[in-house]
């Protein structure tokens, strides 16, 4: 049974997570939690030799579950930020002590030196998802994440100092619908800044939003998706110059950008990706993450643009794919399981802390 089927649209459209009553709450942990200590399958970068093999558990004793390094760092976050968001979450003793079991000092050491020797691993996905698991830390006032904070702060750091100088300097951005997607990262580099109030690295994430996108115009949304996207490269793109332009300025640039969305019939405002609730294929839920991350863009679009006219087409869209994202969110093919509860958690409790701070 999908836990979401019953929900009010509109509780699930706003992005608060006050009405997730405990049984959703426990259910939100259950994929997460078994993933966090699964070993394998797991993903296995490039082999150059018989000897090339390390465990995951052995190069990543801190993110060695849920198949692949960056899925391991969102599921932590959506462990945290349920701890932070839902009061006596039924399934706090067991987070606590999943957590607590993997994020020693000792853990963190390996994995830094694992950053260290391999300075582009999970540029730039993971590494947006590890400072929005160090914001969440950072947001939630209690002694745990206090704790929690001071272990990961060495990899946080690593990671701040490769976004500086390995990220917000590039070139161009990539305009794809996977892991190398420049702007979600940049939302997430933005956010973390604007959480724990580092003005530079907030500066230098609005330099380069609006030095690789302020200038596009003529978007052509109707292309998407194509192939095994989980991210909509236009409306990713979109949902970070929400972040960094005033409300005025946000909707002349859309006009220029989205014109065939914002001009009616609003013809090109993308519709959900048809996904079958049994798939058990990493595409078919690379789609379900599409319907949802495509949802929390616009949904968010929504709320920037306020009582402006443009509002209730992005509003309408992004309510419809939220349902049909939530619809196959809970599955228990571990092809999607590993992940989708973070994206349904983002999608849910967007307005609740951490994601696009005034």
């Amino acid at each position: 049974m999908n836990p979401i089927e019953s929900a009010d649209p509109d509780a699930v459209l706003s992005g608060r997570g006050d009405w997730i009553d405990p049984a959703l709450a426990e259910r939100f942990s259950e994929h997460p939690l078994d993933s966090v200590e699964r070993e394998f399958p797991h993903y296995v970068r490039s082999i150059d030799s018989p000897d090339d093999v390390v465990r995951p558990s052995e190069q990543h004793p801190v993110f060695y579950g849920c198949y692949d390094w960056h899925s391991a760092v969102h599921s932590h976050w959506s462990l945290c930020r349920q701890l932070r968001l839902f009061a006596d979450h039924p399934a706090e003793r067991r987070i606590v002590e999943s957590v607590r079991s993997r994020l020693t000092p000792e853990n963190v050491e390996r994995e830094v030196a694992h950053v260290e020797e391999n300075p582009s691993f999970e540029k730039p996905y993971g590494w947006g998802w590890l400072l929005r698991l160090a914001a969440e830390l950072h947001l939630w006032e209690d002694p745990r994440a206090d704790e929690w904070r001071a272990t990961l702060r060495p990899l946080e750091d690593r990671i701040v100092a490769l976004v500086e100088t390995e990220f917000l300097t590039q070139e161009r951005p990539l305009r794809v619908g996977t892991h190398g997607n420049s702007a979600f990262a940049l939302g997430c580099v933005l956010d973390y800044a604007r959480v724990t109030g580092d003005a530079s690295l907030e500066s230098a994430a609005v330099e380069t939003s609006r030095r690789f996108y302020a200038d596009d115009r003529d978007y052509p949304l109707a292309y998407e998706p194509i192939g095994w996207d989980f991210l909509s490269p236009g409306l990713a793109e979109a949902d970070l110059l929400g972040r960094v332009l005033d409300r005025e300025a946000f909707a002349a640039w859309l006009d220029g950008f989205l014109p065939d969305v914002t001009e009616p019939p609003h013809d090109a405002i993308p519709v959900p990706v048809g996904v079958d609730p049994d798939a058990d294929d990493g595409m078919a839920l690379h789609l379900v993450g599409l319907n949802l991350s495509r949802a929390w863009c616009m949904a968010g679009i929504a709320d920037v643009l306020g009582d402006h006219p443009y509002a209730p087409v992005f509003e309408r869209s992004a309510r419809d794919h939220a349902e049909a994202g939530l619809a196959v969110a809970f599955t228990d093919a571990y092809a999607g399981s590993h992940w989708l509860t973070s994206f349904a958690l983002y999608l849910l409790t967007r307005n609740d802390g951490g994601i696009a701070p005034d």
